[in-house]
């Protein structure tokens, strides 16, 4: 059964139809909240707050994009919500106990090769933060690899192509970030 035949027969109060739609999109509703946040925890609340807005709005659907374009619109919104202050996105950006951090690979590496990712971490995310929100987002949903280019239109509220070039937009400026730190130090 499509998208589009679960919203309508959600909207005429099939419970099962709309857990349905949970169940194919959760995860990329977590992904995206994910991507903005970059907390775990922060992410799967956005994420539930998500799923209840858009079964109450679920009438207010238009059809317009895809069910799982509008959901993300949704979630992202819910998730720039929460992402306050600078001091917010500092801390849940640079946390360095955060739960999706990737596991070290065996053998272990020594400890000079720790303190040298380690920085060199610290200075891309320093540098990422430092770029213009509309860069930044653009780069960061695009990163995640979770949705395309169109989605990630729909979600910032700007056309596909001007999301393709903010992406590669911040992905350039990140670039020369990182050479001009290289050939300073």
């Amino acid at each position: 059964m499509s998208d589009a035949e679960l919203v309508e027969r959600a909207r005429g109060g099939d419970r099962d139809a709309f857990g349905e739609l949970v169940e194919r999109h959760q995860q990329a509703v977590f992904r995206t909240a994910l991507a903005a946040l970059r907390s775990r925890e922060e992410a799967e609340e956005v994420a539930q707050d998500a799923l209840v807005a858009a079964m109450e709005k679920l009438d207010g659907f238009r059809g317009e994009a895809s069910f799982k374009t509008w959901l993300l619109a949704i979630t992202w919104r819910k998730a720039i919500d929460r992402r306050r202050g600078v001091a917010e996105w500092f801390r849940r950006f640079v946390s360095s106990d955060r739960e999706d951090a990737p596991e070290p690979v065996s053998p272990r590496p020594s400890h000079e090769q720790d303190l040298i990712d380690a920085e060199g971490r610290g200075t891309v995310r320093r540098l990422v933060r430092k770029l213009p929100p509309k860069y930044r987002d653009a780069l960061l949903l695009s990163a995640s690899g979770d949705h395309t280019f169109e989605e990630i239109g729909t979600l910032l509220g700007i056309p596909t192509g001007t999301a393709k070039w903010r992406a590669m937009e911040g992905r350039r400026l990140l670039r020369k970030k990182l050479e001009a730190g290289h050939e300073e130090g």
